[in-house]
């Protein structure tokens, strides 16, 4: 609708506004400093120590092993805190460009570690960052020690004591915050890059619902789907390719082959059937709960951060056949949901489903829910008998239309946020 477009313009603009350095995805995670392993700068600084050669210029044996010694203690104190120096710096730069949306990864990643370890992300790179300050000033007094050795043998002595000090207090205060970072690295570095200029729809309700199931019918996502709550560990990614008649029609979609390529050219385009196409996005979300935001968990925080700050359409599942489970999951529950994330949205593309429609429904639940939409269609989805599935397509298509006439829109601003034409 004219109104649900023109709010995820402006969702859309000010996004953009408030991340100038944002490209077409989000994958600024990945960009994240790539960390060495602690061990690796170790060892690292011990090959530094072995290949600094003494300056054969000095004819003074004396003078010639303090400044060999001085030298070999600067560049050990450099192997070891250039690395340290470059990830605190590399992370606070990429940090501050993430896109809102990462930034709400970000942060719900190192919360969920703080909650194990008791550290911030910020603590941790405060730790790195005191840590290689203690090791400059340590490399200062061995320098000055070694270049005062009143001998040729005691310089030698000193520097290679001092070396050998540095690696131990490296060890001691800087191996374990490096550890943390490397492992939460990992987790961060994972996530999956959503792209900003494809149109997307995320499903969203409570949990063991039947999105995961949803996702893997009508897209390329292959979800893990099991009778327990909270399936989805995380924003799951399936595809659809949707294919262009011209710049407003939409004349077809199909479940691309895990295989396809984002930017590789469609060969139907390629032979003039269609205008253009584009692997839209499909994404399965965490469950919500019905709580204050507060006492929400990382995975529902993620959740509503793709609805905030991803240009999408919302797909509302609900399981009303009274077996998603009466914990979390019960059908007063859903429907109070369903009223507080469309209070929360309200101007979103929407598309509310009842899934699992062959194991019936509780007695008036759909009278309910249909109060609840005041006349506002609703698609009754049975994937085991077929039912409503292509009517489930037919919407998500429109959807999709709508959120790609929002990108357009961005990219006759911002060419950056044009759509891949494949």
């Amino acid at each position: 609708s004219p109104t649900s477009i023109k709010t995820l313009l402006q969702l859309s603009t000010k996004t953009k506004t408030s991340s100038p350095s944002s490209s077409s995805n989000t994958g600024g995670l990945r960009r994240l400093p790539v960390v060495k392993q602690p061990q690796e700068m170790i060892n690292r600084a011990r090959k530094v120590q072995r290949s600094t050669v003494a300056d054969p210029k000095m004819k003074n044996a004396r003078n010639r092993a303090r400044k060999h010694g001085a030298e070999t203690l600067n560049a050990v104190s450099q192997a070891l805190c250039i690395p340290m120096r470059d990830l605190v710096k590399g992370y606070k730069t990429e940090l501050r460009r993430l896109h809102p949306f990462e930034k709400v990864v970000a942060d719900l990643t190192t919360r969920a570690r703080q909650k194990k370890d008791g550290l911030t992300l910020q603590d941790v790179l405060n730790e790195i960052h005191e840590a290689r300050k203690e090791i400059l000033e340590c490399t200062k007094d061995w320098i000055a020690y070694t270049k005062d050795a009143p001998t040729a043998r005691e310089a030698s002595d000193a520097a290679e004591q001092g070396c050998e000090k540095l690696t131990e207090l490296f060890q001691q205060i800087a191996v374990a915050p490096v550890k943390q970072i490397v492992g939460l690295q990992r987790s961060l570095r994972s996530a999956p890059a959503i792209r900003l200029d494809t149109p997307a729809v995320v499903l969203v309700g409570a949990p063991n619902v039947g999105k995961s199931s949803i996702v893997r019918e009508i897209s390329s996502a292959t979800p893990e789907v099991n009778n327990y709550p909270f399936t989805t560990r995380g924003m799951t990614l399936g595809h659809v390719e949707v294919f262009w008649s011209d710049t407003d029609a939409i004349a077809k979609a199909t479940v691309p082959d895990n295989s396809r390529k984002i930017n590789a050219l469609s060969e139907e385009v390629v032979l003039g059937r269609y205008a253009f196409s584009q692997l839209c996005q499909v994404m399965d979300s965490p469950g919500l709960l019905v709580r204050e935001d507060i006492e929400r968990n990382e995975m529902e925080a993620l959740t509503l951060a793709a609805m905030q700050h991803l240009p999408t359409a919302v797909m509302y599942v609900m399981d009303l056949s009274g077996g998603a489970g009466d914990k979390c999951s019960s059908i007063e529950d859903q429907l109070q949901l369903r009223r507080e994330v469309r209070a929360r949205f309200p101007r979103r593309p929407w598309i509310d489903v009842v899934s699992k429609y062959d194991l019936g429904v509780v007695d008036g639940s759909l009278e309910e829910l249909e109060e609840i939409l005041d006349g506002t269609p609703y698609v009754k989805l049975s994937i085991h008998e077929g039912v409503g599935v292509d009517e489930l397509r037919t919407e998500v298509l429109r959807m999709l239309g709508e959120v790609r006439l929002v990108l357009d829109a961005m990219a006759a601003v911002d060419g950056r946020t044009a759509r891949p034409h494949v």
